[in-house]
């Protein structure tokens, strides 16, 4: 299907949209990759400590080489839940959106909301998860969603208050995961150029879908079989195309999302590693990178203008124990959580390609998250 086919699908129920989701896309739209910008200006790493005795932020100051040097640490005011290389079996438990960070308090069962002034983070809210377990969040302009673990799997939602600088949970608005109990959610994720909301179930092999109205509620969920085993980490286009890695079979799955919340495979390709856990995509769109935990590597992919992906290398850098990752606001740099406590940095180079820049230590054990800016 040609680009141009699959933009004039979404156009008219974008033209249908109120004011609200107008504004929200225009606040949501990704920064273009390295495409657009031969420099990355300063900015910053943030990652979760996920402690259960008090859940804080870490921050980082990055400089325009990428370079980390840390900064402080700020409590969200909620707890975490545990130690060890992965507890909380998520992506996106930490998510920066429009000078905000929101990060899930697995351990007290809510999110916390933080405004963001270069490295210094301000505690502003913190709100009920509406459910147990808390372990992924999205931010869509004035809109969050928070996908629950434990118990009854569920998501919740919430009105972003900017001006007010509250996050206000929207009433009646918990929905159930289809795959319930055995669900196990890896996370949740609005796709940027459409109404339309994903979770991934590790436990059940399945991607959920729901139709977010313009009042900010999803409908749903719709479930669709993941065409690889243990569906994890996922990141959506700009062109609408879900690309979501299969930590079980070792693959890397694109689909088309389209109305109806309908989910339509377009390709899957073996990465020949294990675990590949986390996914992330450059802002334009064009490159995908895996974190392959069980065999300590980062793999990088191509992602074509049909939402076809290919393989460019499977051990595009050796990582040990990678466990998330996160891009730079034009995708200038790569920046993956290791076990052991530590946050290697690369560079991304015009063709797809990783270079080292450093390392920083002294993650406690149990952090979970990361985001970067």
């Amino acid at each position: 299907m040609e680009p141009s086919m699959k933009s004039n699908r979404f156009f008219p129920r974008t033209a249908r949209r109120n004011f609200i989701f107008a504004i929200t896309a225009a606040l949501s739209l990704p920064t273009m990759a390295w495409a657009d910008s031969d420099s990355d200006p300063a900015g910053a790493v943030f990652v979760m400590s996920n402690q259960p005795t008090g859940n804080a932020v870490l921050a980082y100051s990055r400089d325009a080489n990428g370079q980390l040097a840390y900064q402080a640490t700020y409590p969200t005011g909620g707890k975490g839940a545990g130690t060890g290389a992965d507890p909380l079996g998520s992506q996106g438990a930490l998510v920066l959106s429009s000078g905000f960070l929101f990060a899930v308090n697995a351990g007290s069962n809510d999110v916390s909301m933080f405004k963001v002034e270069g490295t210094k983070l301000t505690l502003l809210d913190r709100e009920p998860s509406g459910g147990q377990r808390p372990v992924s969040v999205t931010v869509k302009g004035f809109i969050a969603y928070v996908v629950n673990a434990g118990g009854t799997a569920s998501i919740s939602g919430y009105f972003v208050d900017g001006f007010g600088k509250r996050l206000v949970p929207l009433p009646n608005s918990l929905r159930p995961v289809a795959g319930g109990a055995s669900a196990q959610p890896g996370q949740i994720g609005f796709a940027p150029e459409s109404d339309e909301l994903l979770v991934t179930e590790k436990g059940t092999q399945l991607i959920d879908t729901y139709h977010v109205d313009p009042a900010g509620y999803a409908k749903g969920p719709v479930q669709h079989a993941s065409i690889g085993v243990t569906p994890f980490g996922f990141s959506v286009t700009r062109r609408g195309y879900a690309v979501v890695a299969a930590a079980g079979s070792g693959s890397v799955a694109s689909y088309d999302i389209e109305r109806n919340q309908d989910l339509t495979l377009i390709s899957n390709v073996p990465l020949g590693q294990m675990a590949p856990c986390w996914l992330v995509t450059t802002g334009d769109g064009r490159y995908a990178y895996t974190a392959n935990a069980g065999s300590s590597t980062i793999s990088s992919l191509r992602v074509n203008a049909d939402g076809t992906t290919q393989l460019i290398n499977p051990t595009a850098a050796a990582v040990s124990t990678p466990l998330d990752l996160a891009l730079s606001a034009n995708s200038k740099f790569l920046y993956v959580r290791q076990g052991g406590g530590a946050v290697s940095g690369f560079s991304v180079s015009p063709d797809g390609s990783l270079n080292p820049i450093g390392a920083v230590t002294g993650l406690p054990p149990g952090a979970q998250g990361i985001a970067a800016r």
